[in-house]
């Protein structure tokens, strides 16, 4: 009896233990090692890989944003409009209610897609209200020209990149309303251009924040730019 006791309280403890010993090494120890190592290996990439502009972040490097102003480049569609959003007290009871710039309610901080079949009718309502949209501010393009992944969400709904096709076809409308040359608005899509991952990976692609923070730049609305 004395040796079942004894046996009992000895794997009590030792699974007290082993428990004790995983959680330490595995809730703090590697945590904060591997948080320790990107800090060093990948300070950028740790911290979110932030985009500045005149010394306050404005957005990070791979995650996508919405912009809606002419002289600006256009994301893709996004289900959550990119989580962006404004507050308005619309009923003046005092308290400020959030809306998608679209004037839909803002449903909260999100990551997905609608997820539509393509027999949905909602999905070609859709589409076909982004392509009134684009070509109604983008009046030199025909319907035909307008490239694919400009109509189409990510699955993620925050894709900041677009294809070098889909930021070609808005330079006229950012140089018209911009006042920039063409020339400046293609040198700067060039310079927030990223090739193929090792030349064979992947597709081209322009990352719309980066380009629009440059127009930005270039226009004199920011002073400075570190992306």
């Amino acid at each position: 009896m004395n040796e079942t006791k004894y046996g009992m309280g000895h794997n009590i403890r030792q699974a007290f233990l082993v428990t004790v010993a995983l959680l330490v090494l595995c809730g703090l120890v590697f945590p904060v090692l591997l948080s320790g190592l990107s800090a060093l290996i990948f300070p950028s990439q740790a911290q979110g890989t932030l985009v500045m502009a005149d010394g306050v972040a404005v957005g990070a490097k791979n995650v996508g944003q919405e912009f809606t102003e002419d002289y600006f480049m256009w994301s893709r569609p996004s289900a959550y409009h990119y989580n962006t959003y404004y507050e308005e007290d619309t009923d003046g009871d005092g308290q400020v209610e959030q809306y998608y710039n679209d004037g839909s309610a803002f449903a909260g901080l999100s990551s997905g897609s609608n997820n539509y079949a393509p027999s949905n009718p909602a999905l070609a309502e859709r589409v076909e209200a982004d392509i009134a949209a684009f070509l109604e501010k983008n009046p030199g393009v025909s319907r035909e020209d307008i490239p694919t992944d400009l109509m189409t969400a990510s699955g993620s709904g925050l894709d900041p990149h677009i294809s070098p096709a889909s930021a070609d076809v808005q330079v006229p409308r950012i140089v018209e309303a911009s006042g920039l040359s063409d020339e400046q608005v293609r040198q700067i899509i060039a310079d927030n251009t990223q090739d193929k991952t090792l030349g064979v990976f992947g597709e081209e692609t322009v990352n719309v924040l980066g380009v629009n923070l440059d127009i930005a730049l270039a226009m004199g609305l920011v002073s400075e730019v570190n992306h």
